[in-house]
């Protein structure tokens, strides 16, 4: 888990603080919304809501729930960002970019194979002199 719960047993997590309800020492939320990142619950119940988080966090496994809440909390503030496409825009920009990255690599090494095949056989020393 990202954080104790029994460290905060005085203040209530983000969400029990953000929802204005008494934060228990079974909350479901406490363990992944500490009281000092507000904005992460705020981002996640404004796009999925306190209740479907709840259900998610009961239905998956306790050993997965921390990755569900960052995937959720990820997933939450890519769609703030850009509500059409949400993390998905994200991952088209960075394929696109994977993809102009690869086409430049191979140019590269074309260029490189016609300067290598421009020496012509010729070999370069350690110290920039030809040997032929």
């Amino acid at each position: 888990m990202s954080s104790s719960y029994s460290n905060y047993t005085n203040s209530p997590c983000a969400a029990c603080k953000f929802l204005r309800r008494k934060c228990t020492s079974d909350c479901v939320f406490a363990p992944y919304f500490p009281p000092e990142e507000p904005t992460k619950f705020a981002n996640v119940h404004r796009i999925f809501g306190a209740s479907n988080v709840s259900k998610i966090l009961h239905e998956v496994a306790p050993h997965q729930r921390e990755d569900a809440v960052n995937s959720l909390a990820y997933e939450a503030e890519a769609r703030l960002k850009d509500p059409v496409y949400g993390c998905v825009g994200a991952i088209s920009v960075l394929q696109r970019q994977v993809l102009r990255l690869q086409r430049e690599l191979e140019e590269t090494n074309a260029d490189l194979m016609r300067y290598a095949s421009c020496l012509g056989g010729e070999t370069t020393s350690a110290y920039g002199g030809r040997r032929g």
